[in-house]
């Protein structure tokens, strides 16, 4: 039996700045986790008659997807004519952007959408689709309640934080209680056992994420260990520290790098063999995440983050080297 079918997904990575010297409740209410995006989208020239209509809404305690069909709803259009930025978690206020492709469609009163979970803050006529990953980032302000523990000591590690944290993929992307490892895994047996069948394609996008996040985490876990994270291996392509995001081709490290990368993908060849099969590229992610602006504040027994962060990464990477948290909700938080 293979190791992939008897380990647990073990999701608790290493920390590097000491190891988390509080405890605390983690979004008890939707308020202590905010979200707003960087940036808006460019509007449209006067002169251009643009078919998509951009649209900034805040939202509490929905999720991204519902809110898309609500727009598509009220334009009158398909699910697939609504774009954004990216997911922002359900538990939480977050202010994000939308656009609709109307088309020739009469444009709908946007703030027909107003209730307790929608607000609709501002529109107008934009130049193209929204598209995943496209904004400069996220800006975060987060409330740790009933904080306990040795303060001093998380001084120490918060002090830290600013000039970087591993930069893992949070735990949110592997599924709940790792779900979506467990469908990467079925997925590479059995192509290892030489069984074929139609995959879902959700199903089948959720390991793909899940397994090349997996295996990266497992190669920057390695490095936390051995405590070269922030450090230039020899054989690194790229100009900073970098990990693998596994896919077709030669993996482009050389040397030390390329030796402590395969120890620590070693065991996970099937899952290799399988996004290889499924058509992914070699790409690379940076190792090391610095939260922009980053600023904490105490308030009696609580503890308030602020910082921001570029697409595709973690709120999660930065919390977890601060504290243990309770109540985490396992939604997208990115």
């Amino acid at each position: 039996m293979s190791e992939q079918e008897t380990q647990p997904w073990d999701l608790d990575w290493p920390r590097a700045l000491g190891g988390a010297a509080i405890r605390a409740d983690f979004r008890t209410e939707p308020e202590d986790f905010v979200v707003d995006e960087l940036a808006a989208p460019e509007p449209a020239p006067e002169a251009e008659v643009s078919e998509h209509v951009v649209v900034q809404i805040r939202k509490r305690g929905a999720n991204t997807g519902y809110v898309a069909q609500q727009l598509a709803q009220l334009a009158g259009v398909q699910s697939k004519d609504v774009g954004y930025y990216g997911l922002k978690d359900r538990h939480a206020v977050t202010t994000q952007w939308f656009s609709v492709w109307l088309a020739q469609k009469p444009e709908p009163d946007w703030h027909r959408l107003n209730n307790d979970e929608i607000t609709v803050l501002q529109h107008f006529r934009g130049t193209k689709k929204l598209r995943r990953g496209d904004h400069l980032g996220n800006r975060f302000q987060i409330r740790l309640r009933n904080v306990q523990g040795d303060r001093e000591a998380a001084e120490a590690v918060l002090a830290q934080v600013p000039a970087g944290v591993p930069n893992y993929f949070g735990e949110q992307r592997f599924g709940h209680n790792g779900g979506n490892l467990d469908l990467a895994n079925r997925f590479a047996m059995d192509q290892q056992a030489g069984k074929r069948g139609r995959i879902p394609r959700n199903q089948k996008a959720f390991a793909m994420s899940a397994a090349r996040s997996w295996l990266f985490n497992q190669v920057l876990g390695d490095r936390v260990r051995q405590g070269n994270w922030q450090q230039l291996l020899d054989g690194e392509p790229e100009a900073t520290g970098s990990g693998p995001l596994w896919g077709r081709g030669r993996n482009p490290a050389s040397d030390q790098q390329l030796v402590q990368e395969e120890d620590a993908m070693a065991p996970w060849k099937p899952w290799r063999d399988w996004l290889e099969h499924c058509g992914l590229s070699q790409e690379r992610r940076a190792l090391v995440l610095q939260p922009q602006g980053f600023q904490a504040s105490w308030e009696e027994g609580d503890l308030t983050l602020a910082f921001a962060l570029p697409p595709g990464t973690f709120a999660t990477a930065v919390l977890r080297e601060v504290a243990e948290l309770a109540n985490l909700s396992f939604s997208a938080i990115k």
